[in-house]
């Protein structure tokens, strides 16, 4: 850079103009305090760390480089150059200034602003690492090259009130009430950084997107109209078709109203305690946009407990608000993300950043982005404040992780805005202390939770539609051979296996047995894209619409029979009247049961349990197993009585480590008066946190067509292929994506079925070949990370 020339964050391309890194800092300064208004420290120190995040980007070497590199500015992507990293500077221009406004006390508040700034590329990191890193001759070299190119004062000094100490959320007895509060608090600055970062980046590289976004900001109240204004449509619906007075009906009814009347209440932490097919999945959204509009709430989080069955969840919803238009609701889950190890400028920029109104997303996607320390997992996380987080099947959240993930909720609530609903379809079990015995967990007391529904007991016993039926021993399996021909002998039955090799084998067993081969038969797992998925459910309904019609005009009727891994077990609203389920967790028996006479068409229907050839492997899984076979021990009555499932979870949590990796330890707050350090593990914790293995899984999108998509996958592969990746692009992909194993993806390489994406490193495509995904059966591999099994062992 010569004497003459103007100090740029990024490189105009094509003779384009450059973009000025004074106007860059100010604009992310500005985005910065703006994402945390609502809380006046945060927002002090988020001003701060925009304008000073890129402060090494002054350095001469910096800027002849940025004219040569496009992607200079991604300082996990340079070689090791110390002439080319940027990100210490403004972490060690944060403790000079403020040690010399507030003395001893601003070196601890400091140690904020350097955990944020000298993680906007490479993440946090614990603090002995970071605190290596800038006493180290490379970090104080970058800041006194920096201001050697003498930046504006009012960018090194800005004016305003600097935040104190006690504003922080740090402890005076030293010691945190709930572990990884200061973290947590901490990790939401860093979001607001990164993602005001990346977003006037885009302003500057793509302004387009930029205008498109802005353009789709819509009320709550604006939700909430289009919302009765569907169900107003749907209640004249089920007037004119006859079904108004039964009784299913009646009690979704009566849980629509509790939703409706409980939402005007105080923000805080609540329960839709409601069996399955009372009527969540729309109930619930009455109470996240009622308590929204009430409250002044930006926008509504629901939760899916499997990567699975997200798409039918947000399909709901994108009918409910489609008068609205497309951008109301995003669909997230983990497909079509590139690997955070070896990102591009436009494979950053496309991360997904929540900035809609209505979210659909998984519990991987969002418990992995809260414990996470990478940029493009952590942006989205300042848009979770001031705002209704519903978690569906809440009883399904991971047992060896419960812990952190009950204490980061509560941390929501407390000190960030948030509203949170725990929906089950079994006993609340995280709100009564009581019930987890043993090693016990810390969570809701007294006077925390209110309970959407006052009448549990009441509404299940209302809504009991099936009889359960039990093996005479439980510990005896049964072969393949015998489940097959007991499924034979129904003509529409769902079977639900936990393993995807079990559902392969009982789907090729009944293939060969039944004298119509596969007409009538169909096959879910989790190696099927969501789109394909989405078809097949699609598909299956239909067909038992039309043998229901046809068996009330006493006409012959087409079978319809199902072998599914558990992934129907939350959010996938089929009906039958027989169901058979593999021996599991009481609660995934619970849900397996709730496809069965859903609609209470039948006076009851039936549910049988079998004990499959093979058992669970090692781990929570057939400890879930193990648990449920004690509590049915000599059972009476209902084995799903709300005494059996409470019973259940209690055994099973007292057995249970619930912080089984450290998270707690790696994110408690260790405070050194002596040194001024604010002390986490940032590092630790996401490295150990992690639902799905990321390293052993990889995402491969495939060329699935078929008359219903809504969009050519081909046309958009070559669009990224083209173009690069943006996030409206991305969003349409995901539902094209499978996750395999890295093992599986290495022969698949090797074999020519897929190969990796450049401009997305870590994304796979499928060639132009027909042996990678069966039109059936989905991906042909040994198996998918991130199936339901993934939660349990």
């Amino acid at each position: 850079m010569t004497a003459t020339q103007i100090a740029i964050a990024h490189a105009g391309s094509g003779g384009a103009a450059h973009h000025r890194l004074d106007e860059h800092l100010e604009a992310v300064a500005q985005l910065a305090a703006r994402h945390l208004h609502h809380d006046p420290a945060a927002r002090e120190l988020a001003r701060l760390a925009g304008l000073w995040h890129d402060l090494g980007k002054y350095r001469r070497g910096f800027q002849t480089y940025i004219r040569l590199v496009a992607d200079a500015h991604i300082q996990s992507e340079l070689p090791a150059n110390r002439d080319k990293s940027h990100s210490g500077a403004g972490a060690l221009w944060a403790e000079q200034t403020l040690v010399s406004k507030l003395g001893r006390e601003g070196r601890m508040v400091s140690r904020v602003l350097q955990y944020v700034i000298a993680g906007h590329h490479a993440g946090l990191d614990n603090w002995e690492s970071l605190k290596g890193r800038l006493a180290g001759d490379d970090a104080k070299r970058e800041l006194s090259e920096a201001l050697e190119a003498d930046p504006a004062s009012d960018l090194l000094s800005p004016v305003g009130t600097l935040p104190r100490l006690p504003q922080l959320p740090i402890p005076p007895s030293m010691v945190e009430e709930i572990p990884g509060r200061f973290a947590l608090w901490v990790r939401m600055l860093f979001s607001a950084l990164v993602d005001a970062d990346f977003l006037d980046t885009e302003a500057f590289m793509t302004p387009a997107a930029t205008q498109a976004r802005q353009a789709d900001v819509l009320p709550m109240t604006a939700l909430l109209a289009a919302f009765d204004g569907y169900m107003t449509h749907k209640a004249e619906a089920v007037e004119a078709s006859g079904q108004t007075d039964s009784p299913v009906n009646q009690h979704r009814a009566e849980v629509l109203a509790a939703c409706r009347a409980k939402a005007t209440g105080a923000p805080g932490t609540y329960t839709l305690t409601v069996p399955t097919g009372g009527g969540k999945t729309l109930a619930s959204l009455a109470f996240a946009l009622t308590h929204a509009a009430q409250h002044a709430k930006r926008r509504v989080v629901m939760v899916i407990p499997y990567t699975s069955i997200i798409e039918q969840t947000a399909e709901v919803y994108r009918e409910v608000f489609a008068p609205l238009g497309e951008g109301v609701v995003i669909e997230h889950h983990s497909n079509a993300e590139s690997d955070e190890r070896a990102e591009t400028s436009r494979s950053r920029l496309a991360c997904e950043n929540w900035d809609a109104p209505v979210i659909v997303t998984t519990s991987v996607q969002l418990f992995e982005s809260l414990f996470a320390r990478k940029t493009s997992r952590c942006r989205k996380l300042h848009n979770l404040a001031n705002s209704v987080l519903v978690l569906d099947e809440a009883q399904l959240l991971p047992v060896e992780y419960l812990q952190p993930v009950v204490d980061v909720l509560r941390l929501l609530v407390k000190d960030h805005g948030v509203t949170v609903v725990l929906c089950t379809a079994t006993q609340p079990t995280l709100t009564s202390q009581p019930l987890f015995g043993g090693k016990g967990l810390r969570g809701y007391g007294s006077g925390e939770v209110t309970a959407i529904i006052d009448d549990e007991v009441g509404l299940y016993a209302a809504l009991q539609r099936v009889r359960v039926h039990l093996p005479a021993d439980l510990k005896t399996p049964q072969p393949w051979s015998v489940t097959t021909e007991a499924l034979m002998r129904h003509e529409a039955v769902l079977a639900i296996v936990s393993r995807r090799a079990d559902a392969r084998e009982l789907y090729d067993g009944l293939k060969r047995e039944l004298p119509t081969g596969a007409r009538g038969l169909w096959h879910l797992s989790a190696l099927m894209c969501p789109q394909h998925r989405s078809e097949v459910i699609a598909d299956i309904k239909a067909a038992l619409v039309v043998r229901r019609e046809a068996l009330a005009q006493g006409d012959e009727a087409e079978p319809v029979r199902v072998v599914s891994t558990q992934l129907v077990e939350a959010g996938v609203d089929l009906d039958f009247p027989v169901v058979f389920r593999a021996l599991a967790g009481l609660d995934s028996v619970a849900q397996a049961a709730g496809r069965c006479n859903r609609e209470g068409r039948l006076a009851m229907g039936e549910v049988h349990v079998f004990v499959p050839p093979k058992a669970p492997p090692p781990g929570l899984m057939l400890q879930a197993v193990q648990t449920c076979t004690l509590v049915w021990d000599r059972c009476e009555g209902d084995p799903l009585a709300l005494e059996h499932i409470a019973g259940y979870f209690k055994r099973l949590y007292a057995d249970a480590d619930l912080d089984r990796k450290g998270i707690c330890e790696a994110l408690r707050l260790q405070i050194d008066r002596q040194e001024q350090a604010l002390a986490v593990r940032f590092r630790d914790a996401s490295d150990e946190f992690k639902l799905i293995d990321n390293e052993d899984a990889a995402t491969v999108i495939v060329r699935y067509r078929s008359e219903r998509c809504r969009e050519d996958v081909n046309m958009l592969l070559r669009m990224l292929e083209r173009d690069g990746p943006a996030r409206w692009l991305m969003r349409k992909l995901q539902r094209y994506g499978v996750t395999v194993y890295q093992h599986d993806l290495k022969k698949l390489v090797k074999g020519g079925d897929v190969r990796e994406l450049p401009q997305v490193p870590g994304l796979y495509v499928q060639v132009d070949s027909d042996v990678f995904y069966d039109p059936v059966m989905g991906a042909r591999v040994g198996g998918a990370p991130g199936d339901p099994a993934a939660f349990y062992a």
